[in-house]
């Protein structure tokens, strides 16, 4: 296994970031098409380093509150545009985050850690969320019903909602506004964005070429603070908000639907996994070991759909553990800035403390750690990918989303017990399986309890498609013609003629 890192500074140094276009390193929030500073601000940090990158605006929610003003009056101009007017000033914006793409992926890569290679993939998935919902603003169809007199005429007319808000987190900064901005704006809405404190640069860069791409003033706001839950109460009580969309941990989108209550708001939450990737006797081995590596390790195990809990069918489980672990040994650990780094930092110490406990309670439990396992140095935040083998379900990666490159593979037997094995979480939003057995496939892939299902693939998310989940994984869908609904209300017409 290949291992490079920097030495970890704490916040005592301070990195540079080499932009092409500098404009798009920003540090102040984005409200009513100004750049908004305040007296207080808070420090973004390189995870793979220490370094500090930059000083970014402390908003409040008494700010929040400003931008959710400048959001409703800006609406009513914005909607009125005609929907090519929208789809023309969301193109452009999708050019200008192509344009820029390389600078992107550096901001993405220095604020938390991604590499190199991920972060501009990442801008290439966010934009095409824009460009996709720009060309669906032109598809908002209603529908005409058969009227149930004769002098009746019955209408179904899709109009926005309103003003529409997020609350993202940092492991994809720049995508996870993208594909909740573009089906807002693409519909007629206006919008108000929380970036999370850790990652608030990518947010900023937006804004900044939304401006250049024409966006008008208040229509998209970004408010940076570090006190996320006083902007999310704000964003969640205002009255003037009609939808919030939420992607984060179950336990903070439960609080977020109770504090919308009042205001009875549209929601949109995405929100914890716990995916099972299930790999069965019959399966191709080296195209599950290589679609887990993408499922499991992309973003150093730090997504809603990573693989968490890894079944292999008893006849194949030793060989596909030794083929599993040859194939992490060649993945190299290391700062997101070097070209040849496939596994980045982790967020921060406590994402790395909580890989460091599920793994720990493994081994206390019988677990035994087949490649990996140690953090690289104590004062990093790095930790390399690792297989564990002999699990069982009274660990705690069973019941519990790691967040982190760890890969526990769990035994089984029948069809049937997997599936069940599969199913028994709370959670339901990725799951993966390989087989070859068209009758198996489909059995497998109806009996799944997930709003996502990928088979023979360890890659599912597209702009096309519908992302979401069911269970305690959330409300709603994003991307795809579904998407643009969450933003649009029906409005039911009888005219008597």
């Amino acid at each position: 296994m290949h291992f490079q890192f920097m030495k970890r500074l704490g916040s005592t140094g301070t990195i540079m970031l080499e932009l092409n276009n500098k404009n798009l390193l920003k540090t102040e929030a984005y409200i009513d098409g100004q750049w908004v500073s305040s007296d207080k601000q808070t420090a973004v940090v390189n995870p793979a380093t220490g370094d500090k990158i930059a000083d970014v605006t402390d908003l409040s929610a008494d700010h929040a509150r400003l931008a959710i003003e400048a959001a409703y009056k800006a609406q009513k101009e914005w909607r009125e545009k005609t929907a090519l007017e929208r789809c023309n000033i969301l193109l452009r914006w999708h050019d200008l985050l192509l344009e820029n793409q390389e600078d992107l992926a550096q901001i993405i890569t220095a604020e938390m850690g991604k590499p190199i290679k991920e972060a501009r993939g990442e801008i290439g998935y966010g934009a095409s969320f824009i460009r996709w919902f720009a060309e669906e603003a032109r598809r908002v169809y209603g529908d005409t019903i058969p009227g149930h007199m004769p002098d009746k005429r019955l209408m179904v007319l899709k109009q926005p909602i309103g003003v529409a808000a997020s609350i993202t987190p940092w492991n994809f900064p720049n995508a996870m506004i993208t594909r909740k901005v573009a089906p807002a704006l693409a519909a007629g809405c206006t919008f108000v964005a929380r970036p999370s404190e850790l990652t608030p640069l990518s947010a900023l860069a937006l804004a900044e070429l939304g401006e250049q791409a024409g966006i008008p003033a208040g229509v998209f706001n970004v408010v940076t603070g570090v006190d996320a839950a006083a902007i999310g109460l704000e964003l969640c009580t205002n009255k003037m908000v009609r939808k919030l969309s939420f992607t984060g941990s179950t336990r903070v989108g439960s609080l977020l639907m109770e504090q919308s209550a009042e205001s009875v708001k549209k929601l949109s939450l995405e929100l914890g996994g716990n995916a099972p990737f299930i790999v069965f006797d019959d399966a191709d081995l080296d195209k599950a070991v290589e679609g887990l590596l993408i499922a499991k390790f992309r973003n150093s195990g730090q997504t809603c759909v990573c693989a968490n809990r890894i079944y292999v069918q008893e006849g194949i489980y030793d060989e596909f553990a030794d083929r599993l672990s040859q194939a992490v040994l060649g993945l190299k650990t290391g700062d997101g800035r070097d070209e040849s780094t496939h596994i980045g930092p982790l967020i921060n110490d406590a994402g790395l403390k909580k890989v460091e406990t599920q793994l720990a309670d493994a081994v206390s439990k019988g677990a035994s750690v087949k490649t990996g396992g140690e953090r690289l140095a104590p004062d990093q935040l790095f930790f390399p990918p690792t297989v564990i083998t002999n699990i069982s379900n009274d660990m705690l990666f069973t019941h519990e989303e790691t967040f982190g490159p760890l890969a526990p593979l769990y035994k089984f037997t029948t069809e049937q017990q997997v599936i069940a094995l599969a199913n028994d979480t709370d959670f339901g939003l990725a799951s993966y399986f390989y087989s070859n057995d068209l009758s198996r496939v489909w059995k497998v892939m109806e009996g799944l309890e997930y709003g996502m299902v990928g088979v023979n693939t360890g890659l599912i998310s597209t702009t096309e498609a519908p992302f979401g989940g069911i269970k305690h994984s959330g409300l709603g869908r994003e991307g795809s013609h579904y998407g643009l609904d969450e933003y649009l209300e029906l409005k039911y017409v009888c005219l008597s003629v």
